[in-house]
């Protein structure tokens, strides 16, 4: 434990010295909302404020990530950005997952996920310098992991040949969806191929996945630097994962507020169909979004980063109390 509580102090001032040699300022966002997530794979906690009721809804939801502040602070005119906090998720707690846990998250104005990926790859491989680790960088598109490493086009095939991969491991398949299937594709067969000295970079998802990025079509990418994979409509969306471990995903950020308001609204229908409440949007942010400048942003998981420098595949052993013992 007390090595890890060593380490986690040095990364934190190794992360707080790489944005600052870069020009990215630190931020402060409030850990309570009055807004909820509304992705459907991500439940947040909520707990009543007490007080005055002029003070504001009474109703708050803490924070699974602190996106959406920094979003209304770059449409105020901040520049590039980043925090460095702690965030909660309801539901899990075990070997990969503990409910309240570390997140960096940071912001690049003008710049696409493409250039974006570069630099959280530059901050992983100086986090590992300090274990005295090398580590190696593989980028690849969406369609071609898929392609080259289970033979199957995602954006071709039926369901029927995405499930069959996963025959051995007795997934109940009701209520999942094409995008389950293919998150489970990930999960099961691809994250544990994954070299432990190596960075993969996958980039551009299925435009069903694009959750805040923006959607790129083909016609459009084709006239830009990086021609597409697929002739199908992409998020323009990466993920970095450090061996078998997720650490960070990040979008060519959205800044259409009738389009993000769609897709929360979408959000919550989903989760009325899976008996799930609904979440009240953040007006706030939409009330500004169109006034985000063009940017990318990426969170990264500080606990996973951790457990890669450390070389163990149980959170628990990065933390110095966990849920359990908390």
């Amino acid at each position: 434990m007390c090595e890890a509580i060593g380490l986690r102090a040095k990364l934190n001032a190794l992360i707080r010295g790489f944005f600052a040699q870069r020009g990215v300022l630190e931020v402060e966002t409030p850990i309570l909302s009055v807004a909820g997530n509304t992705d459907l794979h991500i439940e947040g906690f909520a707990t009543q404020f007490g007080g005055s009721v002029h003070a504001g809804a009474r109703q708050r939801f803490l924070r699974t990530s602190p996106e959406y502040p920094l979003k209304r602070l770059l449409a105020a005119g901040i520049g590039d950005c980043y925090e460095l906090g702690r965030v909660f998720r309801n539901g899990e707690a075990g070997r990969s997952h503990n409910p309240e846990f570390t997140l960096l998250e940071w912001y690049r104005v003008g710049w696409d996920h493409h250039r974006l990926m570069d630099e959280c790859a530059a901050l992983v491989r100086a986090a590992m310098a300090l274990v005295q680790r090398s580590i190696s960088l593989k980028k690849i598109s969406y369609i071609n992991l898929f392609t080259q490493e289970l033979d199957l086009d995602p954006s071709a095939v039926d369901e029927a040949a995405l499930r069959a991969p996963l025959a051995e491991f007795g997934i109940e398949p009701r209520g999942l969806t094409r995008d389950d299937w293919l998150d489970l594709l990930i999960t099961h067969r691809l994250q544990p191929a994954m070299p432990r000295d190596r960075i993969t970079l996958v980039y551009d998802y299925p435009a069903t996945q694009c959750a805040l990025a923006k959607i790129r079509r083909p016609a459009l990418a084709r006239t830009g630097v990086h021609p597409p994979d697929s002739r199908e409509d992409v998020a323009e969306r990466f993920e970095l994962y450090l061996g078998p471990h997720e650490l960070a995903n990040g979008y060519h950020e959205l800044n259409d507020a009738a389009e993000q308001r769609a897709r929360f609204e979408r959000d919550n229908a989903r989760r009325r169909e899976c008996g799930m409440r609904e979440l009240p949007l953040d007006e706030s942010l939409l009330a500004v979004l169109d006034a985000m400048p063009d940017c990318a942003g990426v969170a990264l998981g500080v606990d996973r980063l951790l457990m890669c420098m450390l070389d163990t595949d149980d959170i628990r052993d990065v933390l110095a109390f966990p849920f359990s013992q908390a």
